[in-house]
Parts: C-alpha cells; structure tokens; sequence
C-alpha cells in the first residue's frame, strides 16, 4: 500500500516508512516479487541502491485491498467514539515501544 500511494521507493526509505527492519523487507520484497507484485531495480544514479516498484498486477489490486481495509476498521473500530480510538492507538502505541524495547 506504500507503493501505491507513495510510488517507486529506495529500499531503505521502504523500511522507514513500513517502521520495519530491513532484512524482514528484503524477505518480504523477495517473496512479493516472486509473486509478481512488486519490482526491483537498481537505482539509475546509485547502482548500490535498490528501488522497489508496484507492478500493474498488485495496483489493479488497490481498490480491493482499500475496501477490505476499510471494511475491517468499520467491524473492528467502528462503535468506537473518537475518544476510546485515540487511547487504543496510545495504548497499542505503549504496547509497541514496550515490546520493542523488551526485543533490544
């Protein structure tokens, strides 16, 4: 989803956004290339550099993924006030640093 809002991204810039780490991006990059779904070539200034693309195949699937998405946060959140959203994001956000500091 990355990809299709952001366009073609460097590798690294790929893992900051998704807030992974690379070598999970490089698996995760190989194997939805495998499939078809996205691209890699080196970068025309930085041969070093690895750009990662949507394929035509995975953006014909955009829309999709979009409504199932939505669909999902509307049976998960969607009694939710605005107020019980923001303190599930904190807590989930505490949660996460928690767990990433535990993994350091």
């Amino acid at each position: 989803m990355a990809l299709w809002a952001d366009g073609p991204q460097r590798m690294v810039d790929l893992v900051t956004t998704i807030g992974s780490d690379a070598p999970s991006m490089t698996r995760s990059v190989a194997r939805l290339e495998r499939a078809g779904w996205v691209s890699r070539t080196p970068s025309e200034t930085d041969g070093r550099v690895m750009i990662i693309e949507a394929t035509p195949a995975s953006r014909a699937l955009a829309t999709k993924v979009e409504r199932a998405w939505a669909e999902l946060e509307r049976r998960t959140a969607g009694p939710l006030t605005d107020r019980q959203r923001r303190d599930v994001l904190r807590s989930l956000g505490l949660l996460e640093d928690t767990l990433l500091a535990t993994e350091a």
